[in-house]
């Protein structure tokens, strides 16, 4: 498997800036080398199809590269030009946009959403009058994670998944737990740009990618599939990568829809590592860029370094063996890593694109490259842990569902007639579903116009199950249905959807 000649591509590496700094070029330069070696191997081995790395020190790249192929089994090659889909690193560069307005008075971290969107509700009337931007960006408002994320699956579009939102019971009081939400933040920076008058996408391109010259970045999903020179998302294993799915985050584009290659988040990091300033003029006012740096919310320890973290707007916060480093990971299932850690004190930062799930390469890399020019040499191996991670990430519950599901004890009693389940349900979270027969099988609808349509399995009498993750297709989701005494079924639960009570849809 180890197909070097055609499995990367590299661009020249940058020279390294000769201006003082606080690791030693000799280091870096070392580092660089090291990091270069590795991702070459990574990709000849397999562990991903494709990955694109810029670093960046004091206010230069000091590296830009590509490495692999855009999709699996096709001759398109990554460079440095290649547009990746950013999943959740979007949330940075989001936080990013935001201190561009505090810094300019549009808008304050501390801006209620109350008054910048009037429209927006928790299910607490005192959380959603106090609630602000900066609660939002540090995913404190009580909002549990998941929140709106299986609206988004059935294909609800941001307005009418913000608004549901105000029916799910929160996780924790207001302010006092960490529960990272998806859309919260997305509420959070489309209340931030209410004053502009403007979409978030226009305005996160007027305040930052222009400035910057990022003309490959957008926070537009239809931009993204435009590019020729784009890496496709891959689900699979090591050596079995396939192109398979999709993912479309319009509805959440602040928190997971930007798309951007490694020379345009070049930019980013210099302004970032520089505090604001790029090509030597302010852009951002520094006390409203630091603000998106200071930790907030306790996160606990990092699962594989073991470092001390906390999430600040829109950023991880870490102290650890190489001292403070601010960072943010992306990932899609269907099939996306990305990773940017910057150590701010050395003004060394690093970007990460990866088109596969799951891998823990970024972060593998990100790590090994760090200790080299902190330390010298690497301190252990961290990809073994970092890929076991992520791919441990839903076994446990591919597991536990396919016991629950194995077989019925006793064995399966026969179900009712399906006119017995057939009819239209609905609740005000998940909205209208339909129940159908489809020969002699039953189809469950969901979604705007019912689009998201998947078979049922009969399990045991009144129970079904269903696949509705294409990532994870062997993982079965229970649909139950409640008979009245004539017979016929006066509510269905659908137990993916359940998660917080709202999964239950009655008869209409």
């Amino acid at each position: 498997m180890r197909r070097r000649v055609l499995a990367f591509v590299t661009l020249a590496a940058l020279t390294v800036p000769a201006a003082a700094e606080s690791i030693p070029r000799e280091r870096l330069e070392a580092a660089l080398t090291a990091l270069d070696d590795m991702s070459q191997q990574v990709v000849a081995d397999g562990q991903v199809p494709g990955l694109a790395i810029a670093v960046v020190q004091d206010d230069a790249p000091v590296f830009l590269k590509g490495y692999g192929l855009r999709e699996q089994g096709k001759p398109g090659t990554v460079d440095a030009e290649t547009v990746f889909q950013l999943a959740s690193f979007s949330k940075p560069i989001s936080a990013t946009v935001v201190a561009v307005l505090v810094g300019e008075r549009v808008a304050d971290w501390n801006s209620t959403i109350a008054t910048l969107d009037p429209s927006f509700r928790l299910q607490g009337a005192y959380p959603t009058q106090q609630l602000t931007i900066r609660d939002l960006f540090a995913h404190r408002s009580g909002l549990p994670g998941d929140a709106g994320n299986e609206l988004e699956a059935l294909g609800y579009d941001r307005a009418t998944i913000l608004q549901r939102l105000a029916l799910v019971p929160p996780s924790s009081s207001f302010r006092a737990g960490y529960s990272y939400s998806n859309f919260g933040l997305t509420e959070g920076a489309v209340a931030a740009v209410k004053p502009t008058g403007k979409a978030w996408e226009d305005v996160a391109q007027e305040k930052l990618y222009a400035p910057l010259g990022m003309s490959s970045t957008s926070s537009h999903h239809a931009d993204f599939l435009k590019r020729t020179n784009r890496a496709e998302l891959h689900i699979g294993a090591p050596g079995k990568w396939a192109a398979k799915l999709q993912r479309d985050p319009d509805a959440q584009a602040p928190a997971g829809g930007v798309s951007s290659n490694a020379r345009d988040l070049a930019q980013w990091l210099r302004l970032q590592i520089s505090g604001g300033t790029f090509n030597g003029r302010p852009m951002i006012k520094p006390a409203a860029l630091a603000a998106t740096h200071e930790p907030l919310m306790a996160r606990g320890n990092n699962p594989v370094t073991g470092a001390a973290s906390f999430y600040g707007l829109g950023w991880n916060v870490e102290y650890g063996r190489h001292g403070l480093s601010w960072g943010h990971a992306g990932a899609f299932s269907v099939g996306a890593r990305t990773l940017v850690t910057i150590y701010p004190e050395a003004k060394l930062g690093i970007v990460v694109l990866a088109n596969a799930f799951p891998t823990g390469v970024p972060e593998g890399l990100a790590d090994s490259f760090f200790d080299v020019a902190f330390d010298g040499k690497i301190s252990k191996d961290w990809l073994t842990p970092w890929n076991a991670a992520y791919a441990g990430m839903f076994g446990p519950a591919i597991e536990a569902a396919k016991k629950e599901y194995a077989a019925p004890a006793g064995g399966a009693l026969p179900a009712a007639p399906l006119k017995a389940y057939e009819g239209r349900y609905a609740n005000a979270y998940v909205g209208a579903a339909e129940v159908a027969a489809v020969g002699d099988k039953l189809e469950l609808r969901l979604g705007p116009q019912g689009k998201a349509r998947f078979p049922l399995t009969h399990f045991n009498r009144d129970v079904f199950i269903y696949y509705p993750t294409p990532e994870l297709p062997d993982m079965p989701v229970g649909v139950n249905f409640s008979l009245d005494p004539d017979g016929t079924a006066r509510a269905v639960t659908l137990e993916d959807l359940d998660g917080f009570g709202l999964g239950t849809l009655a008869r209409e």
